[in-house]
């Protein structure tokens, strides 16, 4: 239904708050078929919210958004995709153990999905978001290190 909808309604997502009503009818029918996938979400945030210099917000199309310095570094739909950037490297590399996937929108770029079902994908979520923290921090070490 998710994919359905981003494919052949993704031209909705023009229209203020729609996104966000969307994300909440997800919220609904995931509760109804995966009642455990909400508190997945809720421990997902509680742990990486405790990394220094990360934010939540609502991301713009709903879904709780993670943020280092202001940045995104990911965010989980009602529904319990988590959409991450990574580097195009870590991405292919992942792919090929064969959890995670193309992003539904950005195939050809380092943002990739994973869906949260279980509590082991709960705990592999937590992983993949901490690569995408990591990588923020090189980068902010790289660029603190230019500069001297």
């Amino acid at each position: 239904m998710f994919l359905f909808v981003i494919r052949h309604l993704g031209f909705l997502k023009s229209i203020p708050g729609l996104g966000i009503v969307f994300d909440a009818w997800l919220k609904v029918c995931t509760l109804l078929t995966n009642p455990a996938v909400p508190d997945h979400i809720d421990a997902i945030e509680a742990a990486v919210t405790k990394w220094s210099n990360i934010d939540t917000s609502i991301h713009k199309y709903g879904g709780l958004q993670f943020n280092y310095n202001k940045r995104e570094i990911g965010h989980i739909h009602s529904n319990g995709l988590l959409d991450m950037l990574l580097s195009r490297k870590i991405k292919q590399e992942l792919m090929k153990e064969g959890r995670i996937q193309h992003h539904h929108s950005f195939k050809n770029s380092g943002w990739a999905s994973f869906y949260i079902k279980t509590e082991d994908d709960k705990e592999y979520a937590i992983s993949l978001l901490k690569l995408c923290y990591d990588r923020y921090l090189e980068k902010q070490r790289t660029v603190v290190n230019a500069w001297y």
